[in-house]
């Protein structure tokens, strides 16, 4: 059940990062609650494959995020506010692989 709980977390907190307006210092505390939950999962295969999973899900988002913003002219508002909007899901993005990398090492023992 704890998993369960966890997972859902964790697909509650990636939804409140992709929206593009949420202030610094929420979407840092969001992160902070992100990787408490995903903490919770790191020693089990099963939950490495649905981080992963989740990790690849943000990859393909991404890289429609690069689609949009490479849409607008370069240099004009909507393409620098676009690019801001990339920049903090880049972040995101790159804990989660982060955590990905950990938790890797966790369950083939090659970390505490």
């Amino acid at each position: 059940m704890d998993n369960f709980v966890a997972r859902a977390n964790i697909d509650h907190f990636l939804d409140l990062l992709q929206n593009g307006d949420i202030p610094a210092e929420r979407k840092s505390a969001i992160n902070k609650l992100l990787i408490e939950e995903e903490n919770k999962l790191s020693r089990d295969s099963e939950q490495l494959e649905f981080a992963e999973s989740r990790a690849a899900k943000y990859r393909v988002h991404f890289d429609r995020l690069c689609d949009w913003r490479d849409g607008f002219a370069n240099g004009s508002a909507d393409h620098i506010r676009a690019g801001m909007v990339l920049k903090t899901f880049e972040i995101t993005l790159l804990t989660m692989e982060s955590f990905c990398a950990k938790m890797r090492e966790r369950v083939n023992g090659n970390a505490p």
